[in-house]
This record gives structure tokens, sequence and C-alpha cells, in this order.
């Protein structure tokens, strides 16, 4: 049986990793679970091609954030783990606190108490001390922390393909075999 990974996509700037995620996890067959916040929602139609209902339909099942009785708010229902792409400062702060007010929040903190993993790509910048001790807690209770920072060493050549690199490195966070991006491999 191959788990789901539930796909939180919240309103930080970069609602793109999160489609570039759900495209990515679709072509890999593993199901998805999407719970788009609002703000994520309205995100899309700033900065992409992209309207809510054509991202949901990426998913496998996509849940209302507000429900607070569907599947992942429970830790009965399995998954492979949670991916938040992108991971929004009050996202963050209320994973952080174990504030559970939506399904999203709920969603990642039962990930971690369950020990499943969570990948937060946190996008803000410049971070203050609040932000940096933010991720340093979600880290201590279980988080991976990955912003999305490109990299060069692949020689991309367009936005896609540093998107694509960070997409591929938070579902190796997952454990999740990918071909995203050309991987160092040692200089030519």
């Amino acid at each position: 049986m191959v788990l789901p990974v539930i796909v939180g996509i919240t309103g930080a700037s970069g609602v793109i990793y999160g489609v570039e995620a759900l495209k990515a996890l679709k072509e890999l067959s593993i199901p998805t679970h999407l719970i788009l916040s609002r703000a994520g929602a309205e995100n899309l139609k700033i900065e992409t091609d992209f309207n809510a209902e054509q991202v949901k339909s990426l998913a496998r099942t996509s849940h209302d954030p507000e429900n607070l009785a569907a599947a992942p708010a429970s830790g009965s229902f399995l998954t492979k783990g949670m991916l938040v792409a992108p991971c929004s400062i009050k996202t963050l702060s209320a994973i952080a606190n174990s504030y559970t007010d939506n399904l999203l929040t709920r969603a990642a903190d039962v990930t971690l108490k369950e020990k499943r993993t969570l990948v937060l790509m946190v996008r803000e910048t410049p971070l203050h001390q609040g932000h940096l001790e933010l991720m340093a807690r979600a880290a201590q209770m279980g988080a991976v922390i990955l912003p999305p920072m490109p990299a060069f060493y692949h020689n991309p050549r367009t936005i896609e393909d540093l998107i694509k690199q960070s997409v591929g490195k938070a579902l190796d966070s997952l454990g999740i075999a990918n071909q995203l991006f050309k991987r160092w491999s040692g200089p030519s």
C-alpha cells in the first residue's frame, strides 16, 4: 500500500512550490491529500496562472481547511508525512506552538505527534530572531525546516529548474525518490 502525502499550501509567497509538489507526486502515483488555506488560494491568483479548482484537481483528495473532522486530523489516518509548501510564518508559529485551529495546523500537529515526517518550506526573508526561534522550536519537535533555497550546481536555466530542485529536496526529505533535478556527482 502506498501511503498518501498531505500537502498544505499556505498564503506565503511561493505557492508554486506546492503546485509543483502536487504535480510531481501525481506523476509518481503517490496519493495526496491537499489542504489549501484561504490565503493560499488567494496567492494562487496573484502569483500563478492556476486557480484553486485546478490545483485541487491535482490532488487525490482536497479538504476544507476549516474541517477539523477530516481524515488528516486523526493520527489513525496513516500517511507517509506532510509537506507545507510554502509555509507562512503564521502557519509556522501555529505549528511550533501546537495551535491547531484549522485542519492544516492540526494535520501538521498530528504528523509530529505520530513521528511522521513534516517538511516545512518556510518562506520569509529577511528573518528576525522570532522567526528563527519558531523554526528551531519546530525542528526540536521533529519538523524538517526546508526553506526553498535555490542551488546552482545543477546549472538551472529556468525558474522552473530552480523550483523543481527545491521541490525535489522536499520530496527527498519525505523519502520519496524523484528525478526533479540533476544531482551532484562531483566536478566534471
